[in-house]
Parts: structure tokens; C-alpha cells; sequence
């Protein structure tokens, strides 16, 4: 039995019917070369035919405060299988993920789903996997699924993704009553809040400083509305040597340090300005982009560990050097802040800092107080390609959340050679959100222009 943390009873309490709170993804996989028609058949009945129990923590259940072991594991209340209709292109399969996105996970049962969808154009099926963010945040997600698949194309046996053992060494502990772990963690906050008391003293008082990013300047938005149940998903991919290259070009010439985390804010900001813009909707301040970091540790693919930047996207500047400027300015100010605290003490400091914003989202009680406008998420995913039961993953796209006053969020992960992004939004309060794709290539576009003449020979 675990207790619930801070984040995790967060995103439960946050729960509606307009506003799930499960993050996922869509794994699309190309068959092997001469694979029987039946192939996804065969191997959906592989998977149903497992004796595998499920592990950690796809057998865990709600009990109050606490996560519980299942005992009653149910496959079909898990596990679908799907075949889209002929032609099967990606705009259905988009479309199907958009749907289900948007429906509420079984409280009742542990936290997740698996969809296995065949039909798809050009020799494909893919695999949609949603699973609650109090369970697991997006890296450990990410880790999650990554057990059950394979870098050899040929694999001996099929292991469903809920049932892989972890094969880590982890430290074997003592199993501590719920009293015990509540003193504990008492102590533990005692212990550190004298640092984290400071840097949030620190926060409040360098509020002059240009660079710094407070939970109060966030311009209202067409972004920031309140959301119904409906979803739209949008995916594409990117070349990832295109970002490489950039951010090389741009050190050269900056002489300083441009990382491609930079580079994607830069072409997400241009993004969002010229789509706000379009929308005839772009506010006169800069919008500001909550950006997670994770704290997790190497061995830890459960709960949530994850801090908070905020990130200026200086929208209101025309100029895409100026706003690549202006953003690394206030993420390089956020990453002094956090190299003075542990983990726990970022925790503590994260939970404190948007204690306001979070009353808020739960409450809607000050409306017109904005702490970011929208969520850039990016986390790293394999560089190896991956196989599932011989068939090779040709791309991932990560499935993230929106909630009211949070109407859109792009996530983004990397595989092989490649950018792949997401983009989640209600599908009622943003218009054509799938614009954004096209928007973000033009961006990569114009900053390759940009540093066209620059070399990158010694």
C-alpha cells in the first residue's frame, strides 16, 4: 500500500467529466515484412492468452488516500482491440484517439487502458495507451511502455506492456504502516522547509529582476477559457538533426550555450503567435508557457516527480532571435533557482509557489488570475528503434491534458532521429487547432534561414 503524494491526489481532485486527467500515448508500428494478414489477430490473442499478472503500478486501486493492489484484474475492462474503417488514414486514427481521449478512466479499477487498432494505411496498426497522472507523470509513462518493447525484431516471447517486470535493481525496503509513513513525511517537510522558505523569499523579493517569471504576469487568453469534454489530437514529426543544427548554429554565433530545448520553446512561441494572430487573438503582453521538469529518480517509474519553469514565449516581439533571447533569458533564471534545492525541496517549493494557481484551478475562484497560458512539455524518449512482436515502432506520439483555463497543451518526445509532437485541445474553444503543425514547420523554416550562412566548420 503507497500513499497518495501531493501531485497525485492534485490531479485526482482536478477530475470532471469535462476535464480527465489521464496522459497517454499513440505507438504506430509498421508490420513485418511478409506478416500474415492476420497478424494483429494473432498477436491480440497472444496478449489476451497471457497468464502475466499485471505489475506496478497497472495493478494499483484507489483505497481512500492510498494506492492498493487489485486483486480482481479484469483483461476486457483493460484491454481493446480495434480495426478502423477502409482506408484507414490518419486522420481517423487521429480522430478515434480524439474520442477516447475524452472519456473518463473506472475509478473502480486500476487507472488504465490499451487500444490495439489495426487497419491503418500503409502496412500499419498502433497502439493507444492512456493512463492516469496520478498514477504516473509523462517520463514515467514513457518508461512504462518502453519495457515492453524490444531494440531486436525478433523476440521469444510476447509479454503484455502492463505485465513487464522491472529487471532494475531496486533496494529492498521495509514495508512501513500508513502511520509511520505520515510521521515520516512530516519530518521530512521539518527538515527541509528552512531552505525552501528561502528560495521563496528569494522568488518574491527578485520580482524586479527582467528575467524572472512570477505566477502573476500570464496575460488573459483565448487560450485560457473554461473547456468542455471534447477533444481534438493532432500529431506529426519532425526532423530532429533540423533542431540539432540550429541550436549548433545559433551557440556559434550567440557564443553561448542554445540548447535544442530552447529551440523547441523558440518554435513553439512563433507557433502560438502566429496561430493567436490568425485568430485575430494575440494579447498585447507575452504568453507564458509552463514548462515540467522531471526529479525522477533513475529506478522510479511510478507517481509523479516532476518541478515547474515558467517560461516568458515572448510573443509580443516580432523578431524570432529576440524571442529565442528573451525565452532562455527566463528559463536559464528558473534552472539557477532549482540548482539550490534537492528534489524534495522543489517539490515543496513547486507546491508552494502555485499553491494559488492550483486554488484556483480547483476552485475558479479569481478567474482573471492567469499563472501561464499554456503547457510545453518535452521528454526524452528512446534514441534506439523499438520493436513490438517484430513489428518496428515507426513513431510515438505523446497524449497529454487540457483543463479549464488550460484549453491546449503540446507535449513533445523524441525517438531515433525524430521530434514527435502532440498536440491535445478542446476541441469547442480552440478552432483548427491542427494548424499548428503546419506552424511549427514554418518556424523551423524561418530560424533555418536565419542561420543559413553560418557554418559549422572549424
Amino acid at each position: 500500500m503507497r500513499a497518495l503524494g501531493p501531485i497525485d491526489l492534485l490531479f485526482l481532485t482536478l477530475e470532471s467529466r469535462k476535464q480527465p486527467m489521464h496522459v497517454g500515448g499513440l505507438f504506430l508500428f509498421k508490420l513485418p515484412e511478409h506478416a500474415p494478414s492476420d497478424f494483429v489477430w494473432q498477436f491480440v490473442q497472444s496478449i489476451r492468452a497471457s497468464t502475466e499478472k499485471p505489475v506496478q503500478p497497472f495493478n494499483q486501486v484507489l483505497n481512500g488516500y492510498f494506492w492498493d493492489k487489485d486483486d480482481d484484474f479484469d483483461i476486457d475492462q483493460h484491454f481493446r482491440h480495434i480495426a478502423l474503417p477502409q482506408p484507414g488514414r490518419i486522420r481517423e486514427l487521429l480522430t478515434y484517439v480524439s474520442q477516447e481521449h475524452s472519456a473518463l478512466l473506472d475509478r473502480a479499477k486500476p487507472l488504465w487502458e490499451c487500444h490495439v487498432i489495426e487497419g491503418i494505411e500503409d502496412n500499419r496498426f498502433a497502439m493507444y495507451f492512456k493512463i492516469h497522472h496520478a498514477l504516473t507523470d509523462g517520463v514515467g509513462g514513457m518508461k512504462l511502455i518502453q519495457r515492453a518493447l524490444s531494440p531486436f525484431p525478433v523476440t521469444e516471447d510476447i509479454v503484455p506492456p502492463w505485465a513487464v517486470k522491472d529487471t532494475r535493481h531496486k533496494k529492498v525496503g521495509i514495508t512501513l504502516s500508513k502511520t509511520t509513513q505520515f510521521l515520516n513525511t512530516i519530518a521530512k517537510q521539518i527538515q527541509i522547509a528552512p531552505n525552501v522558505t528561502r528560495e521563496v523569499y528569494t522568488a518574491i523579493t527578485q520580482r524586479s529582476d527582467p528575467n524572472y517569471v512570477s505566477v502573476f504576469q500570464a496575460p488573459r487568453s483565448i487560450l485560457n477559457q473554461p473547456v468542455s469534454a471534447s477533444r481534438r489530437f493532432a500529431a506529426q514529426s519532425y526532423d530532429l538533426q533540423r533542431l540539432r543544427d540550429i541550436a549548433k548554429k545559433l551557440t556559434k554565433f550567440l557564443g553561448e550555450s542554445v540548447t535544442i530545448n530552447d529551440i523547441i520553446l523558440a518554435i513553439c512561441s512563433g507557433a502560438m503567435r502566429a496561430y493567436l494572430s490568425n485568430q485575430n487573438a494575440l494579447p498585447a503582453k507575452p504568453l507564458i508557457a509552463m514548462v515540467p521538469v522531471s526529479i525522477r529518480q533513475e529506478n522510479d517509474d511510478s507517481g509523479n516527480a516532476i518541478a515547474i519553469i515558467l517560461a516568458n514565449l515572448a510573443t509580443h516581439l516580432n523578431d524570432p532571435l529576440e524571442r529565442l533571447n528573451v525565452i532562455r533569458a527566463s528559463i536559464n533564471n528558473a534552472k539557477q533557482r532549482m540548482k539550490r534545492m534537492t528534489s524534495g525541496e522543489l517539490l515543496n517549493y513547486t507546491g508552494i509557489v502555485f499553491s494559488m494557481a492550483g486554488l484556483n484551478l480547483v476552485t475558479g475562484a479569481a478567474p482573471k488570475l492567469q499563472s501561464f497560458n499554456i503547457v510545453i512539455s518535452n521528454v526524452p524518449g528512446p534514441k534506439e528503434t523499438l520493436y513490438w512482436n517484430g513489428a518496428m515502432l515507426d513513431a510515438l506520439y505523446p497524449v497529454s491534458i487540457v483543463m479549464d483555463g488550460q484549453a491546449t497543451n503540446i507535449t513533445l518526445t523524441s525517438y531515433r532521429d525524430k521530434l514527435e509532437v502532440g498536440i491535445i485541445a478542446c476541441r469547442k474553444t480552440l478552432p483548427s487547432i491542427q494548424s499548428l503543425l503546419g506552424l511549427l514547420e514554418y518556424e523551423i523554416v524561418i530560424l533555418e534561414r536565419l542561420t543559413s550562412d553560418i557554418s559549422l566548420d572549424e
